[in-house]
């Protein structure tokens, strides 16, 4: 047995020049990085556009006063949105991808915008709940506030609510972001050349899969350590300024 351990760490320095060295395939796990965090940004900027819009729908929908007639409008966008959120929601990622590249997208060869589409609905939709949950934690009297200052719903909305409600949420933000950037690993199923689709390649040319997967997941690792103390650090300084 120590023989075979002495073997396997004479065989690993060999190992590790096929997988990183050789060929300049560091390049290459550099660039799916890149790329990696280049979808992570996108796709989260999509998703966040998408899930406040639905959140503000669902939060108007909500709060409408009782006795007062209801916008038959604001009811249909309502409905779109909660069949959204509950279809997106309820049915697995990795299935909502490939549905994305071989079926909506079956021609297109920007396998990037497959990719940011598929990332950025699917984070809309949690998205969603976070900013709404947030929003109806706001205290309904800052909108009567608003509103007695002559601001429309959505001025109210957009100086004073989701001002407030954008510190109540921030954790939540952070944590769907740590969480984006590590289910981009899913669309190299559609074969975009992102970390993961590089690793998976290279692994196949040497025929050598543990350097390449050991070597990514620590790179997925230390970035999601920096964004957690990104995000921490974040958080303390809005703190901070609340106390002043």
């Amino acid at each position: 047995m120590f023989q075979d351990l002495t073997n396997w760490f004479i065989d690993l320095g060999p190992r590790l020049h096929a997988a990183f060295v050789e060929g300049d395939r560091w390049q290459l796990y550099l660039q799916g990085l890149l790329t990696t965090l280049e979808l992570t940004v996108v796709a989260l900027i999509v998703g966040v556009v998408l899930g406040v819009v639905v959140a503000v729908v669902r939060t108007a929908h909500d709060q409408q006063r009782p006795g007062r007639p209801k916008n038959v409008f604001l009811g249909i966008l309502n409905v779109i949105c909660k069949l959204y959120t509950t279809i997106i929601r309820g049915t697995p990622m990795l299935v909502q991808i490939l549905i994305w590249g071989f079926v909506v997208f079956a021609s297109s060869r920007n396998k990037f915008m497959v990719g940011v589409v598929a990332l950025g609905i699917n984070s809309g939709a949690y998205v969603a709940e976070i900013v709404r949950g947030g929003l109806m934690g706001v205290d309904v009297g800052q909108s009567e506030a608003g509103r007695s200052l002559g601001l429309g719903y959505l001025d109210t909305m957009r100086f004073i609510v989701i001002p407030q409600a954008f510190k109540n949420i921030l954790p939540s933000l952070g944590n769907e972001f740590i969480t984006l950037f590590k289910d981009t690993s899913l669309v190299n199923t559609i074969g975009l050349a992102e970390l993961t689709y590089r690793a998976s390649r290279i692994a196949g040319r040497t025929l050598d899969y543990m350097p390449p997967y050991i070597g990514i997941a620590i790179m997925y690792l230390v970035v999601v350590i920096i964004l957690t103390w990104l995000q921490g650090k974040l958080e303390r300084r809005l703190r901070q300024s609340d106390r002043r």
